[in-house]
């Protein structure tokens, strides 16, 4: 009863904030986002009758606190569903920086949650596994369906899943992870968002950024969805700064690679747009033709660079994969 799977990690499109039900971590509206490839989190999950209790690994260091407490949501989850009650040991490992804005979290939860359902013996879709991982972490539903997906907001698993939306964007956009270092609190903003003084104007406009991000997506126009997402990061970060703490995540680096942004767009025409989540890190996105001047402008600020193509959804990998 043993499994690894694979997951990638998610860039917010249309980010969801704050959370209408922190246990089952249920948003207040629905969300849009596109994977990052190569990035990605593997995860090993085995369910063992011989364990006494449940051991999480990740990055080789021993999980425990709140981050357990947010495993444990997902792997018990997995065992009511399929009436298991052996112990389970997991361990996951990111090839990228985590913790600094790059949505770790939703690929380790998707790699988590699928290598559950298939140690478990379960046999579930896709959006079925959405809602599996979605009780670690809400971004990791559509880290599971993968590609550009939509979030459904709801009241319980009927309802809130992800669902992959198809677009011919896939083959062409072209994402510069600009890495920032800097240490971030997400939970802890989702908890206040509801307390910022500018929550209800963002949910009054969201719903029509969704519908319109659809739209651009469905008509593969690249400059329309990433210049919503550009937008959506500004409203996105007014939330968070106006929230009882205050939280301002963007370091000088960050403005810095926004006003290279603006500059690559404006004097030399080149199709290119900045989007963050909550934390320091930039996604500029642009495309193929594109990304290696837009690469060399963002290197030249000092920032430490990759270059990102659109991933798949989670997949399980085989037994020579395992991490244990």
């Amino acid at each position: 009863m043993k499994a690894t799977a694979k997951a990638h990690p998610i860039q917010g499109l249309v980010k969801y904030h704050g959370m209408r039900n922190e246990e089952l971590r249920l948003p207040y509206h629905d969300s849009i986002s596109v994977c990052t490839a190569p990035s990605h989190s593997k995860t090993t999950a085995a369910f063992e009758p011989e364990r006494d209790a449940d051991r999480y690994v990740v990055d080789g260091e021993v999980v425990d606190g709140r981050g357990a407490e947010r495993i444990r949501a997902v792997v018990d989850h997995v065992r009511d569903v399929a009436d298991i009650d052996h112990r389970v040991r997991l361990e996951s490992e990111n090839d990228f920086p985590t913790n600094i804005g790059f949505g770790s979290s939703s690929s380790g939860f998707a790699a988590a949650a699928v290598a559950l359902v298939e140690a478990a013996g379960l046999e579930l879709s896709h959006p079925e596994i959405s809602t599996v991982a979605r009780r670690g972490s809400s971004s990791a539903a559509r880290a599971v369906t993968g590609a550009f997906s939509q979030l459904y907001t709801g009241l319980d698993d009927a309802d809130c899943y992800s669902e992959r939306l198809d677009t011919d964007l896939e083959d062409d956009l072209r994402t510069v992870a600009a890495e920032i270092p800097a240490f971030k609190h997400t939970e802890e903003a989702h908890k206040e968002a509801a307390d910022s003084h500018m929550f209800e104007a963002r949910l009054a406009h969201i719903h029509e950024q969704i519908a319109t991000m659809r739209n651009a997506l469905r008509e593969n126009d690249f400059d329309r969805v990433f210049e919503l997402a550009e937008h959506d990061s500004l409203s996105l970060a007014a939330t968070t700064m106006t929230g009882p703490a205050g939280w301002v995540y963007w370091q000088p680096e960050t403005l810095s690679v926004f006003e290279t942004v603006r500059t690559l767009r404006e004097d030399d025409d080149i199709p290119v747009y900045f989007s963050t989540d909550t934390g320091a890190s930039v996604y500029v996105n642009t495309t193929a033709d594109h990304v290696d001047r837009v690469e060399n402008a963002i290197a030249a600020l000092g920032v430490d660079t990759r270059v990102w193509e659109v991933g798949g959804p989670a997949e399980v990998l085989p037994e020579s994969e395992s991490l244990f």
